[in-house]
């Protein structure tokens, strides 16, 4: 396991909101996700990751946009990587494409590489991953890669007729922007989202957002969670500089 306290220093070098400007992290990803069986050797230092789950239209991305600008965290886009590898035409692409077009959960094998690759070649230590896992699957393959769970995970709980309203009114032209698919996709998130929020809950690493409202309305029902880890962050960077003590 990870001694994630390593990489956490910066989160507390500010007495400002703002958790920018930290080192490079220390950790080295597999950079070929072929089984889920195969597993990285971690080092001593591990990310701090915050799940992002909701459905299609509830808010998710835009509140990481908020989050990334008041605490510094870099936002990793599950969805956004999909179609970044639908665009550069790679030995995926046409997979991800058909799938994603039925409305159903591309493979996890295939989003777990593309967000570790993402988060390998970020500086920061700290990530929002948006949209991930959308499947118990989903959960497991990259806990099991990563060897770790996540520190937080966001719910954005959100009425399906107001999501579909949101996605249909966005009109970014994506290929699951329209009626036909929504309802797929909401049907599948349905389906398979509970099982996660309910295991995180029992883990006590679950928040849930009532995600109506405006965009600064629900921001602030996220600031406190986030403020809050200030406290947490304190202990783990004391306990990091008595384990370097030992160490020496």
């Amino acid at each position: 396991m990870w001694r994630r306290v390593a990489l956490l220093s910066s989160l507390i070098s500010h007495s400002k909101p703002s958790m920018h400007n930290q080192g490079p992290c220390t950790f080295k990803i597999w950079e070929s996700f072929t089984s889920q069986s195969e597993v990285v050797t971690p080092s001593k230092a591990a990310p701090f990751i915050t799940f992002v789950l909701g459905g299609p239209g509830s808010g998710k991305g835009t509140q990481c946009a908020k989050i990334v600008e008041a605490f510094g965290f870099t936002h990793v886009s599950a969805g956004d990587l999909l179609r970044r590898e639908i665009a550069s035409n790679s030995a995926y692409g046409s997979v991800i494409l058909s799938t994603i077009r039925e409305g159903k959960i591309v493979p996890s094998q295939v989003t777990v590489q593309l967000i570790l690759k993402e988060m390998e070649s970020s500086d920061n230590c700290k990530f929002l991953i948006d949209g991930f896992p959308r499947s118990e699957e989903n959960r497991k393959a990259f806990e099991q890669v990563i060897g770790a769970e996540p520190d937080v995970v966001l719910f954005f709980d959100c009425p399906e007729q107001e999501m579909v309203k949101r996605v249909l009114n966005r009109n970014q032209g994506r290929v699951d922007d329209n009626i036909e698919t929504i309802k797929k996709r909401l049907e599948v998130f349905d389906e398979l989202n509970w099982p996660i929020v309910n295991y995180y809950t029992q883990r006590g690493k679950l928040h849930r957002i009532n995600a109506v409202g405006t965009v600064d309305e629900i921001f602030e029902k996220v600031r406190p969670i986030f403020s809050a880890l200030r406290s947490e962050v304190v202990e783990r960077v004391r306990v990091m500089v008595v384990d370097r003590e030992l160490d020496s």
